[in-house]
């Protein structure tokens, strides 16, 4: 199942603000994105990823990503971060 790593890693960054802010600096190691987020939300960090050549994980509902990150509701994308 692709979200066990990410349910098991020590670093994580959720939601959009978040996953940008990591891809930016350079910590974010792979991305999730929910395929039912708004594009206009997650275009801009799959974009980021192909320019950075992060790997990106696609799953198919925002409240799937939101469970496996901890919280109780729905999160467009999230991002395992090295420290």
């Amino acid at each position: 199942m692709p979200l066990t790593e990410l349910k098991q890693a020590r670093n994580r960054s959720v939601g959009s603000k978040q996953t940008k802010k990591a891809i930016e600096k350079g910590t974010a190691l792979k991305v999730y994105i929910a395929r039912d987020a708004e594009t206009h939300v997650t275009t801009p960090l799959i974009d980021m990823c192909k320019d950075k050549g992060i790997e990106i994980v696609y799953i198919d509902e925002m409240r799937t990503l939101g469970e496996a990150c901890g919280i109780q509701v729905g999160a467009a994308s999230a991002a395992i971060v090295s420290v």
